[in-house]
């Protein structure tokens, strides 16, 4: 009796629906495990159809649905043959994906603090965090670690905790990276929460890296947006390739998910009446003798004459190229007398080295939310935006009609900056001296 030989399903292979393709970041060429795509200059992916395997991973990795697999006509005849139902495939990546998410749950903030006064990120963080909790149904946890910082939980609760972990013991009056470490990893692993954020300040970049790379998970830094897509992933987005475009990355296959954000990019949210929640004390068996580091004594930086807080401004008059010269910052200088406010600039007036590196607002410098932001012969690249386009009013003087800056400004002056900022400055003294009589 011959043997019946049985017929392999086909699997085809995935081509590109034109128009379709986001250009998400290539997590198509990403998840394709025979490297059979290659990206344009566009950033749409290209199928090297003789090594397509079917395998269906790009085709569900991508955000836009831009990917379809397809067939020959000699393998839509054999699927047209085979009968009988179809038994389902399973995907047992994706079970596995399902079962780790499964096993964490809740949304952490780091309260970052020294000597026992708070960090302002710490609780725009918590707002953040709220709108995150609240979208995935679970509670918002603040994580502080310190001595003496029991008072922190009340304000915690304040700015919309749920529940806050605390470990209050002496070895951690002043941090160390190596026993916050300690720390943040016994609480994870102990707890397993979905999302860990922290600020991206001195402290928070030196734990985060370390804390990620103890628990074996993805870590975004500087970013700009939180959000949640379709299948709880924290869509995490910030500048990518020095500014130029704007990256969402996820972290789909490890848990916890941590992010860092920069202070002032998020609103500082309403401080609302106590309600106290949950608090839940931990202790670990750290002692001085564990850690290898001293802290002697901290030094905090008093500021002076040239220094500013361009971070913390609610006005702010800030120059670019277009001002030409150190020289010319006199005229911002004036207006930002009037205003009450400070000179800010961007990275090129910083490069010239017309203004000190503290006072540069974008990316690589501050991030701002003034009151009114006047940016005065500024172009507007992405680099700068990213710094500023939160800001509440936000007015442009710029000669070209075409600069960047107009899409974000609030008010736009087509102008000779020499000509609109000592007019802007002879204003507001009229103004002043009217109103004083």
């Amino acid at each position: 009796m011959e043997k019946q030989t049985k017929v392999k399903k086909p699997r085809g292979r995935a081509r590109l629906i034109a128009g379709k393709c986001i250009a998400c970041g290539a997590r198509c060429q990403s998840t394709c495990p025979v490297n059979c795509i290659d990206m344009s200059e566009q950033g749409e992916p290209i199928v090297l159809e003789e090594k397509c395997i079917g395998c269906v991973k790009c085709v569900k990795a991508c955000p836009g649905s831009a990917l379809e697999i397809v067939f020959t006509p000699e393998e839509q005849a054999i699927l047209a043959t085979l009968s009988g139902p179809a038994e389902p495939e399973v995907d047992e990546e994706e079970l596995e994906r399902q079962r780790l998410i499964a096993s964490y749950s809740g949304v952490w903030v780091f309260i970052e603090q020294t000597e026992g006064e708070p960090a302002r990120v710490s609780w725009e963080l918590s707002g953040s965090g709220r709108g995150l909790a609240d979208t995935l149904g679970v509670p918002l946890s603040a994580v502080i670690i310190g001595h003496d910082v029991g008072h922190l939980a009340d304000e915690a609760f304040r700015y919309g905790a749920d529940q806050v972990y605390i470990i209050d013991q002496e070895v951690y009056a002043r941090y160390r990276t190596e026993a916050y470490l300690e720390a943040m990893c016994y609480l994870i692993e102990k707890y397993r929460p979905e999302i860990v954020l922290m600020g991206a300040t001195g402290m928070g970049r030196d734990l985060a890296g370390a804390v990620a790379t103890r628990v074996k998970t993805g870590l975004t830094a500087d970013c700009t947006g939180l959000d949640i897509d379709a299948r709880r992933n924290l869509m995490q987005t910030r500048p990518a390739f020095g500014g130029n475009i704007m990256a969402t990355i996820l972290c789909e296959r490890c848990r916890p998910q941590m992010a860092t954000v920069r202070p002032h990019v998020m609103p500082l949210p309403e401080r609302k009446e106590l309600k106290p929640g949950k608090v839940i004390v931990e202790t670990l068996p750290l002692n001085e003798a564990d850690i290898f580091t001293r802290v002697l004594e901290i030094i905090k930086d008093k500021g002076g004459k040239d220094k500013v807080d361009v971070a913390g401004a609610e006005f702010i008059v800030s120059g670019g190229r277009g001002l030409m010269a150190k020289e010319n910052f006199y005229l911002l200088e004036e207006l930002a007398e009037e205003v009450g406010g400070v000179v800010g600039g961007s990275r090129s007036a910083v490069d010239a080295g017309w203004l000190p590196p503290e006072r540069q607002v974008g990316q690589t410098g501050k991030t701002v939310r003034p009151k009114i932001y006047i940016a005065c012969g500024i172009s507007g690249a992405i680099q700068h935006l990213v710094g500023m386009q939160d800001s509440d009013v936000i007015i442009a003087i710029n000669r070209d009609r075409e600069a960047p800056i107009f899409e974000v400004a609030t008010f736009g002056i087509v102008g000779d900056l020499f000509q609109v900022v000592p007019a802007l400055t002879s204003k507001l003294r009229e103004m002043k001296r009217a109103r004083a009589h």
